[in-house]
């Protein structure tokens, strides 16, 4: 297998594993915050033992060397693992994915204002139409049954915050940031265990829980590791499976309709962002 074919492959199945994540917060009966603060400590345990099994505390020390840059990663990753449930919990899942897909253009945006990159013509034509496309969601907010403005804010702080954190990083490339996924998680899960009631969860929920926790590192592992055998186009691509399957997986599980206004605002978003990719990948 070709180093092309086994990174599509790995980062393939990394998107796919990501596609239950909303369906798992939907499933589980409890309290939205008990769900995130049991989603990020399961994942980040799994993860943090996995690590220092393999790679022992080096890896770690490499991250915090990377001072701000990793801090700042962290808290993306961590708050946006808690904002994500919290999101889902107040809004439809097809209003969450299709806004979450935005990322791409808030990480352009701030390249453009932290990092000094110009922003192409054919980023500024994809982020208009998925500004258009954000607010053909927004509107639909009012009519589509489970959607909420207020849930609708929340993934769109993801959406940012996680956009702020991938930017931030990009000043360290150099060091890998998966042992960062466990110091933000298990971080995360922490502060808002105060808040969290977790006499709310259910004992007969407990797989549901742990499948949620080992999707989640499923896909954290593969999609750290597929991208290093292709190109950030193909990766984008790929990823956005999960903002084209969850919503059908929810609506086909649990008969939660994404509604008019979030099919079409989303088709405008990710149909603007899967353009934008495969013109990059045409020119190379």
């Amino acid at each position: 297998m070709s180093p092309q074919a086994k990174g599509l492959l790995i980062t393939a199945i990394g998107a796919l594993c990501v596609v239950p994540d909303s369906l798992f917060v939907r499933l589980i009966d409890a309290d939205p915050l008990a769900i995130a603060f049991l989603r990020n400590m399961i994942s980040g345990m799994l993860v943090l033992i996995g690590l220092l099994l393999w790679q022992g505390v080096a890896p770690f020390r490499a991250v915090l060397a990377t001072g701000w840059h990793g801090v700042i990663y962290m808290i993306a990753l961590g708050s946006s693992g808690v904002l994500f449930v919290l999101a889902v919990s107040l809004t439809s899942v097809a209003n969450v994915v299709f806004i979450i897909a935005s990322m791409p253009v808030f990480a352009a945006i701030f390249s453009r204002m932290f990092l000094g990159e110009r922003i192409s013509p054919r980023m500024f034509y994809t982020i208009l139409a998925v500004i258009a496309g954000l607010a053909v969601i927004a509107y639909g907010s009012g009519e589509t049954e489970n959607a909420n403005w207020r849930g609708d804010l929340l993934a769109l702080m993801v959406s940012g915050g996680f956009a702020a954190g991938l930017t931030a990083v990009r000043r360290v490339k150099e060091v890998s940031m998966v042992p960062a996924v466990p110091m933000a998680y298990i971080g995360s899960a922490l502060l808002i265990l105060p808040f969290a009631d977790l006499g709310t969860v259910r004992p007969d929920q407990s797989g549901l829980i742990l499948m949620h926790g080992a999707f989640i590192v499923a896909s954290a592992t593969l999609l750290a590791l597929g991208p290093r055998y292709i190109t950030s186009a193909e990766v984008a691509l790929l990823i956005l499976l999960e903002s084209v399957l969850a919503p059908l997986v929810v609506w086909a599980i649990l008969g939660e309709n994404p509604g008019r206004w979030a099919l079409v605002g989303g088709g405008i978003v990710v149909g603007a962002l899967a353009v934008s990719n495969l013109i990059v990948l045409r020119r190379r």
